[in-house]
């Protein structure tokens, strides 16, 4: 279920291409810091390769901001997202991906939401999607049942309850069951955040993490994850194991940060910091 120590070993030849290239599309003007944070935790998580897909008057201030990751400026809505004519240039580069993570901060703009769903329906490689690709799926969720690879969605209880057109309360109060039966429905991987994070498959299969603190409850949480789940995906792990072991990582890395930092100065970036010592404390639990 969960990684074992060994994977996070490298051999001596190794380079960049062996570790994945990672695709991102994410971001708009008023939420760049939701692509920082995918793009900084996909490397940190081992990504051998990053490219950040970005409307094209933020590129210069992404690119400045991350100094290991690669972008890609493309077509814009005049409110500076992402705009349906960049689906061109976005198929172009899944060519020479290993995997698509979709969704942190690219806004809800209705030409945006049109452009995930056309980009969803053709992608052919391993992919995760959060935040507003969730919200691009309300009311298409039989997309899901079509796709090529089995997906990983990323939603907190709230998104959740927005693509299942139910009240949050419903959701909080049936966590497990919602979870295995829109996995199972719908031929997913689904990560459904929150306290004590649950992630099921199609099979059945359910995992329920126990590492995390409620200092994680802080905006780009969610984005930090899903730049790690990205980066596995994009090693070759299986979806579910990948999902697994990013969940139980990143609320290590919480711990981590959260016992020198104290859950309530916690922020989002401190859990990209702490995600050296959490793959350190997996690799050599002793």
């Amino acid at each position: 279920m969960l990684l074992p120590a060994q994977s996070f070993n490298r051999e001596p030849h190794a380079y960049k291409g062996d570790f994945g290239h990672v695709f991102i599309l994410a971001g708009s003007e008023c939420f760049m810091g939701a692509a920082c944070l995918c793009s900084q935790s996909a490397m940190r998580s081992g990504a051998g390769l990053v490219t950040l897909g970005i409307p094209k008057s933020l590129q210069f201030i992404a690119s400045l901001k991350l100094t290991e990751v690669m972008t890609l400026p493309l077509p814009e809505t005049k409110q500076a997202t992402l705009g349906e004519k960049a689906e061109k240039g976005i198929k172009a580069f899944l060519k020479k991906a290993d995997c698509l993570l979709m969704g942190p901060g690219l806004s809800r703009h209705p030409d945006t939401q049109r452009l995930i769903r056309r980009v969803l329906t053709t992608c052919d490689k391993p992919l995760c999607l959060d935040a507003d690709a969730l919200i691009a799926l309300a009311g298409h969720l039989d997309i899901l049942k079509s796709l090529k690879n089995r997906p990983v969605l990323t939603p907190h209880t709230g998104e959740m309850a927005h693509l299942l057109g139910i009240s949050v309360k419903d959701v909080q109060n049936n966590r497990k069951k919602v979870a295995k039966e829109f996995a199972l429905r719908y031929n997913t991987i689904l990560v459904l955040k929150g306290h004590q994070t649950i992630v099921a498959s199609p099979e059945g299969k359910i995992y329920i993490n126990k590492t995390g603190n409620p200092g994680m409850a802080t905006a780009g949480s969610g984005d930090v994850l899903a730049g790690m789940l990205a980066a596995f995906l994009g090693q070759g792990i299986a979806a579910y194991q990948a999902a697994c072991s990013a969940v139980y990582a990143h609320g290590l890395a919480g711990d981590l940060a959260a016992r020198d930092m104290t859950e309530v100065s916690l922020i989002a970036s401190d859990i990209i910091e702490y995600l050296p010592k959490a793959f350190k404390k997996i690799k050599s639990p002793k």
